[in-house]
Order: structure tokens, then sequence, then C-alpha cells
């Protein structure tokens, strides 16, 4: 890191610690609490009426930018920041009666992530990493991820040759790594999990002074992670859904989710919150664990995750705190899933709404599956689910999911007799 200073942002009053309420100036080497160390994770604070006087839903209506920067106003960058030039946010979001059908509510619709540059939500904290990591006058900018943490910071990195150190397991799927292979980055495979990877990776940007963008240490992660919330208020004409599910891992974009609902209500542009359903898969249930027992999560000892869903498996929820509080301060629930449910739920979106989710996406589709039954949502229920991630992540995944559900390719001869008999045996 150089010695550059941390530009003066009038909106932003201070990173505030969410364990005990100190707040600190933005600085480059500011991540976390001094009292609480890398437990101490901070929250972004900003002065809404200078906020409020900068944006607003009527300019928000005539602002043609439909990227994750039309709300810089309400994001802790400079007005005339320099944005990476591939297009992060935006991405649709899709009624879909048929799963409401299903699960028997109201409506369902499904935010498509996958639709982002690299193919996951994580592209909007990458991008906001690369634009702080450029203002504080970083040479390099590091993270640690299971896959989708690390694909967005490096095609993001990529457009705007900024040189990056990726940590990873080595056991992520071959998709991920070869995204980062093919955007150029300096990828080490570590032979361990996440948390192994992920404390590599913090000994090294310290070691070294990289620009550190891991989620649950570097506070400005949830803030481009918000993004995805604030676009979900607006494609609904800031009508509040009942719920949203999302799947849960390490806890930032549950805690993004929650901050732009937050940020919404200060600024009075919605006047309620939706519930927020974090979900985790059964092998990786850290926070499921903590909201049934009532548990201090700044306390609570690391679980040994094991998930199919790669991009969700955490033994330590680095994000815990804002992830609990998601849940906890919205009337939401911390649920568990399978993963065969998981798998099971990759066909049941993909044909229910046209949306194709990597395991970990699907999975917020399979909360939603278990909620309804036990009866956590009813038949006036308007639901979001957010799908974080594209199936095409992991293709091995899907394969075993689609072959599972019992589904197989016919096989034939270039014949019409041929294709007829195949025709004639699958029914």
């Amino acid at each position: 890191m150089t010695d550059a200073a941390a530009p003066v942002l009038a909106h932003v009053r201070g990173l505030v610690c969410v364990v005990c309420g100190e707040t600190y100036e933005p600085a480059p080497d500011r991540y976390v609490c001094d009292h609480h160390g890398n437990e101490g994770i901070l929250d972004v604070a900003y002065d809404y009426d200078t906020v409020g006087s900068a944006i607003s839903k009527a300019s928000l209506a005539a602002d043609r930018d439909q990227t994750m920067w039309r709300y810089r106003a309400l994001m802790p960058v400079g007005a005339d920041a320099e944005v990476p030039p591939l297009t992060v946010g935006g991405t649709p979001m899709y009624d879909a009666p048929r799963l409401a059908s299903a699960v028997g509510v109201r409506s369902v619709r499904v935010k498509d992530e996958g639709r982002q540059p690299t193919a996951s939500l994580k592209d909007r904290a990458s991008a906001m990493a690369v634009v702080k990591a450029r203002e504080f006058g970083a040479e390099v900018v590091t993270t640690a991820s299971t896959g989708n943490a690390a694909a967005a910071l490096s095609g993001i990195a990529a457009s705007v040759g900024q040189p990056n150190v990726i940590f990873v397991p080595a056991s992520a799927p071959e998709a991920k790594i070869a995204q980062l292979l093919a955007y150029g980055s300096t990828v080490a495979l570590v032979n361990g999990n996440y948390a192994a990877a992920f404390e590599l990776c913090m000994s090294a940007a310290s070691h070294f002074g990289w620009y550190n963008r891991n989620t649950g240490f570097n506070p400005y992660m949830t803030e481009g992670k918000k993004t995805a919330g604030l676009e979900i208020l607006e494609q609904l004409h800031w009508n509040v859904p009942d719920a949203i599910f999302v799947s849960v891992g390490d806890g930032s974009i549950i805690g993004g989710l929650h901050k732009a609902m937050k940020d919404a209500t200060a600024l009075g542009w919605i006047d309620s919150m939706p519930r927020i359903f974090g979900i985790q898969a059964a092998g990786s249930d850290y926070l499921v664990q903590a909201f049934e027992s009532g548990e201090d999560v700044l306390t609570k000892a690391p679980i040994a995750a094991d998930t199919v869903a790669d991009s969700i498996s955490a033994d330590l929820p680095r994000d815990r705190i804002k992830a609990m509080a998601a849940v906890v301060e919205t009337g939401g629930v911390y649920l568990r899933v399978s993963d065969a449910d998981i798998l099971a739920a990759i066909p049941l979106l993909a044909r229910g709404s046209g949306v194709f989710a990597e395991p970990a996406g699907a999975a917020a589709y399979a909360g939603l599956i278990a909620a309804a039954g036990q009866g956590l949502v009813g038949s006036d229920d308007r639901v979001v689910v957010l799908s974080t991630g594209s199936g095409l992540k992991d293709v091995a995944s899907a394969m075993r999911a689609v072959t599972e559900a019992g589904t197989e390719p016919m096989r034939v001869d270039p014949s019409l007799d041929s294709l007829l008999a195949a025709m004639d045996n699958q029914t």
C-alpha cells in the first residue's frame, strides 16, 4: 500500500464497529476495530441528510445509468471516482408464477445475479474493492475465496489492469479456477479448505502491504453487495416484498441486503422491511445453529463445513455479526437445507423460472420450499429469491442434479426411426 490519503467524503460519517460502536475515520489501512481485532467488523455510517440531497427515488427514476453506480451517492466513493468499465449491477428480476404456485405463495420473483460479468453477485463487492484500492493507491489487491469472489476480483481487476493475487482452495470447481487463470491473476491453490486459504491470504496481505478485499474484514464489501437489495426495491417500485430468501456462507451478502433496507428506511424510501430468510447448507450451518440455540456468534467456535454448495461453505462465517442481525432485526429465520435438497432445487428453479443457478444460488429456492413446508410463508406473501450465481460455475453439480432428477438425454442414430423409438421409450 502507498501512503495515499483516503478521499474526503462528506456523506460518510465514519466506520463504526459492530461490536462496540467505536467510530473511525476511513483510511487505507483501516479495516477493523482496534479493540476487537479481526472480529471488530466495521460498518459504513452515512449522513443521510447529505445523501438525501443528492439522490432520491425521483432522481433514480430519471437516471439512465443502470449499473450499481446509479447508487453512488449512497456508496463510500467520491463523485468523481473512476469506476471499472464492466457492467456490474442492473441484473434482471423475473416474475415466476409457477414457482409461486408450487410453494403456495402470492408471488415469487427471482433476482438473477448469474447475469453479472463473471456470473455471480460477488462482482458488486469486487467492483467496490477495486475502486477503493485505486483511491488508496494500492499496487496489489488480494482476496481468498471458494471461487466466486476470486473470479469477481480477477475479472474486475483485469478490466482496469489492476495486479491481484488470489487464494482459493485447491478443491474449488475447475470452471472457477479457469476464470482466474484466463483473467491473468496470480493464483495460489491452497491445499486446505476456505478457512486455510483465508488465513494465508490475511497473512500475505499484512506481510506485503496488499489491499485486502476479504469478506468480513474489508468494511466496503457490504456497500457493494447492498446494491442488489436496492435494485430489488427499485424493481418492485419500492413496494417492499414480504420475504427475501438468500443463501448464506460468510454472511456478507445477507448483511448487504439488510444494509440496503436500513438505508432505504433511513431515507424514507420504504416504511417497512422484508423478513430476511438466511439459508445454509446442512453441512455448513454455523448461523442456523447459533440462531436456534441463541449462541453469541462473536464467541461461537468454528464448525467443520462440508457441502456441495462450495460458495456457501464456511467453517466460521467472517461477516457473522451483520449476518445474524439481518435475520433477527427483520423477523426472519435461519434455515438449513440438505445437499440433496439443494441439488433438487437446481432443475426446479431452472424449469420454473428459466434461471440456471449454481448450488449456492439454488439453495435460496430450496430454503423457500422448506419455509413453505414449515408454514413460515403463506398464501398472501410476496417473495423474492436471490439467485447468487450461474449454474455454469459448477457444471458437475448441475449434471449430478439433473441425473438425480431422472433427466437424461436421448441417444439416437441419425434417423427418424431411431428418434421415434427413443421417444417411445421415454413415455
